[in-house]
């Protein structure tokens, strides 16, 4: 780990990654220019203008921006449900498109069916992949088990709480080991104490984690525990206004690392920069 006077007097703030030389080769996620220009009764509306990014294989990248600066529609680039207006964007090289297997997305909603069980629920991509029954099961109860849910894999949606749901929905999105984890907002449903601990358990979850992850969050706290790079979109239209390196040691515990004073210097500094773009929104 850098001394932390160096890294303070250094300031911390690099470039933008799609100019930075740290990548070498391809990304798992690479950006240029990307642009949305969205129709609106009022006339068109640039959300992004201009991104451009490298994530590279096995890093786990934040985002945090002013509501509304387009996070989410950026993250529905990346995963195929979203076509952008101009630049170009690659995942594992190629052109994004909904529903691989290579790519899990949890949203900030669990989406369960609330006529399928928990492990039925886990189970639904394996299902629509064609995966035979007694190994998606197999599966499926191994995810639940990951996320410590396993004795409620016969339970319904409604006989779970708001933070086993979101815990089965994880465990839904990890159960095809995708190698690219997209995540929107997954613990913004959750009260204050279940949000710690969830991030607590993706914290452990991540740490034998080969692949890449991509997270979208408001909460500054949440990207330092859980990230190594985090990207601060500006209000819309949204451009990369600032990146920082976050070289805090792993492995990382959602409860003991909120009270050090790295993480508390690394949230005044995010939060420094954020805050300009949220006034003046």
């Amino acid at each position: 780990m850098k001394n932390r006077a160096d890294s303070r007097s250094e300031d911390r703030q690099v470039l933008l990654a799609g100019a930075s030389s740290r990548a070498q080769g391809p990304g798992t996620i690479e950006a240029r220019d990307v642009r949305l220009d969205l129709f609106t009764p009022e006339g068109l509306l640039r959300v992004l203008d201009g991104i451009t990014l490298s994530v590279r294989p096995g890093e786990y990248v934040g985002v945090v921006g002013p509501s509304g600066s387009g996070k989410t529609m950026f993250l529905n680039i990346i995963a195929g449900l979203e076509q952008r207006s101009a630049g170009l964007l690659t995942v594992f090289g190629e052109e994004p498109r909904p529903g691989t297997k290579t790519v899990g997305y949890a949203m900030a909603r669990d989406g369960l069916l609330p006529w399928r069980t928990a492990a039925e629920n886990v189970a639904l991509s394996l299902e629509v992949w064609g995966v035979p029954k007694a190994e998606r099961l197999e599966r499926a109860l191994g995810a639940l088990d990951r996320v410590g849910l396993r004795k409620f894999a016969d339970s319904y949606r409604s006989q779970l709480s708001q933070g086993m749901r979101q815990r089965v929905a994880l465990a839904r999105t990890l159960v095809a080991n995708p190698q690219l984890l997209l995540l929107d907002e997954p613990f913004a449903a959750l009260d204050a104490h279940t949000r710690i601990l969830m991030q607590e358990m993706l914290c452990q979850l991540l740490e034998p984690y080969e692949g890449t992850m991509f997270l979208v969050t408001h909460d500054i706290p949440e990207a330092i525990l859980l990230c190594d790079r985090v990207l601060v979109f500006s209000k819309r239209p949204a451009t990369i206004k600032k990146e920082f390196e976050i070289d805090l040691p792993r492995p990382r515990s959602a409860l003991h690392l909120r009270s050090t004073e790295e993480f508390q210097w690394w949230q005044a500094r995010i939060w420094e920069e954020l805050a300009g773009e949220v006034q003046d929104q």
